[in-house]
């Protein structure tokens, strides 16, 4: 379709009215532009929201206990339990489905904090009793050192993991916290590990003012017997997380003499619902915002339509001439669409790049900075060619009208034309 001379000769007709072709070409490049940034700050959302999931695993189950609210087997409401060791065990001999299961424990209770030392400099910060296992659910990234391991839990050795705010407040800047100890509540633990979260918002708050000391070395030291605070488990890849939550609650129940009936004994929180529940959202958002992005730019491509109507009336007795001497009515018509597309590609292009641009802009001068629920906007390589392919299709619909009007004009009557 596209030549050298036909080149020239199509940018010989679009130059011969500047303003009326800039202003039909803007209609175009804006109908681009505010899809590229609405389809880049969707991203940015869905960047911000997935990455608050981003220091946890996101097929995660966290089960914690409450009061019961139907009497059972002779006990009352509003009854308090624990979890114990001999649950979890039996939750890991009774789940084959079952991945990765950590216990955990917390002074002070959920997003309870105490007063840690270190010579004259104190804090108040969450210390928490955990295994090995839950570095592959709260996930996060050593900065220097180890995490606990298996040693550490049956040696119950009396080592810590401290998070980046807790480095902050008792060490110096430059000072190295590894082989240092620190006091919790009357009993020192030596620093093995620094981490810091990669999540984001409160959570991530909570992460980076935590120490992290082995679960039994926490029962021991703080008296704590035999109780589990809670637990989080993942499933194995191929099952489903909702279907092992509602075993482990089963086994649950039936171990602490719950009602099979009663919804609130046993609290949970499901990310892999909340995920699917998020990524199905994002899913609609994208589609609405194609709809309303592809609608903005037929408005501009309409514009294409009619202007190259006017160009085709303008230029009726060239036409005829063009069909007196011979001239195919497909060379008619590729004529006028090449106009169209190349209108509308140069103009689609240029406001393609424009969008592109402005979002690499905002990325860079965002980064590093907690925006929340808003992180790195942009598209990725396939919507700029799905966009490139939008335009051309829409470039040649706009061309096919006049072209059809072009080729239906006889070559006497297109030279009586004045």
């Amino acid at each position: 379709m596209f030549d050298a001379d036909r080149i020239n000769e199509v940018l010989q007709t679009l130059s011969k009215n500047k303003l009326r072709t800039t202003l039909t070409a803007f209609g175009v490049f804006w109908g681009i532009f505010m899809l590229i940034i609405m389809l880049g700050s969707g991203h940015g959302l869905q960047n911000g929201v997935t990455r608050s999931f981003g220091g946890s695993a996101t097929n995660a189950v966290y089960m914690w206990t409450q009061q019961t609210t139907i009497p059972y087997k002779g006990l009352p409401r509003n009854r308090s339990f624990n979890f114990l060791e001999d649950d979890i065990k039996a939750i890991k001999d009774n789940v084959p489905e079952l991945d990765v299961l950590a216990p955990s424990a917390q002074l002070g209770g959920y997003r309870g904090e105490n007063n840690v030392s270190r010579g004259t400099k104190t804090g108040p910060f969450v210390v928490r009793g955990d295994f090995p296992d839950n570095r592959f659910i709260q996930i996060f990234k050593m900065t220097s050192g180890r995490y606990l391991n298996e040693l550490d839990i049956k040696e119950k050795r009396k080592v810590c993991v401290i998070a980046q705010r807790v480095l902050e407040v008792l060490f110096a800047k430059d000072e190295n916290p590894l082989g240092q100890y620190i006091q919790v509540n009357g009993t020192y633990f030596r620093v093995i590990g620094t981490l810091t979260s990669e999540k984001s918002g409160d959570d991530a708050e909570e992460k980076m003012q935590t120490i992290y000391i082995p679960f039994t070395t926490f029962q021991q030291a703080f008296n704590w017997g035999g109780r589990i605070g809670w637990f989080s488990l993942t499933a194995k890849p191929q099952y489903e997380a909702s279907m092992v939550e509602d075993k482990v609650k089963k086994i649950l129940a039936q171990r602490h003499k719950i009602s099979p009936n009663d919804p609130y004994a046993i609290g949970s929180w499901n990310s892999e619902k909340e995920f699917s529940k998020i990524q199905g959202l994002f899913s609609g958002i994208s589609m609405l915002v194609w709809v309303v992005g592809i609608g903005t730019l037929l408005a501009g491509v309409i514009g294409v339509s009619n202007i190259m109507l006017i160009i085709v009336k303008e230029r009726t007795r060239e036409i005829g001439v063009r069909r007196a001497l011979g001239a195919t009515p497909a060379s008619i018509i590729a004529q006028i669409v090449s106009e169209s597309v190349l209108l509308t590609s140069l103009a689609g292009y240029f406001g393609l790049i424009a969008g592109v641009f402005l979002l690499e802009g905002i990325s860079k001068a965002i980064e590093g900075q907690d925006t929340g629920m808003f992180y790195q906007p942009g598209v990725e390589l396939i919507v700029v060619l799905k966009a490139l392919g939008i335009l051309i299709v829409c470039g040649a619909l706009a061309g096919i009208i006049p072209a059809r009007k072009a080729i239906a004009i006889s070559p006497v009557d297109a030279l009586r034309y004045e």
